[in-house]
């Protein structure tokens, strides 16, 4: 999974229950985000009807405010996550044929750097 599929609630993996917990960290994480979102939902739809309207058909699990918070920030999680990355550090991955593929030499620094959405809507069980 990646950030973006935790924030928007389709992360497919259920994560580990310890010996000595009753609750896995995934379904920890999970009900954080939903307190996170319920606040945000509070917060955007206290004076506009239209978010009222558009969001309220989600229940406690925000779907559609998530899809659009992330939507939103995605760009700015990107940037918090490389803000250390050095001058010449490159975002690369190793395809599975055993090539790397690179992006974005400067790895968050620079003008209209933007982040590797590439496979953000692409369901998981494909990536």
């Amino acid at each position: 999974a990646d950030i973006g599929d935790i924030v928007r609630g389709k992360d497919l993996y259920l994560g580990n229950k310890k010996k000595n917990e009753d609750i896995r960290e995934k379904e920890k994480l999970e009900n954080n985000l939903k307190t996170i979102f319920a606040k945000i939902y509070d917060d955007v739809t206290k004076k506009n009807g239209a978010l009222q309207t558009r969001y309220g058909q989600d229940g406690q699990n925000f779907y559609q405010l998530r899809e659009d918070w992330w939507a939103l920030n995605r760009d700015q999680v990107w940037k918090a996550m490389t803000c250390k990355a050095e001058e010449d550090d490159i975002y690369r991955k190793t395809t599975d044929y055993g090539k790397e593929k690179h992006w974005y030499v400067n790895c968050g620094h620079g003008d209209n750097v933007q982040p590797p959405t590439n496979l953000d809507y692409v369901p998981q069980y494909l990536r």
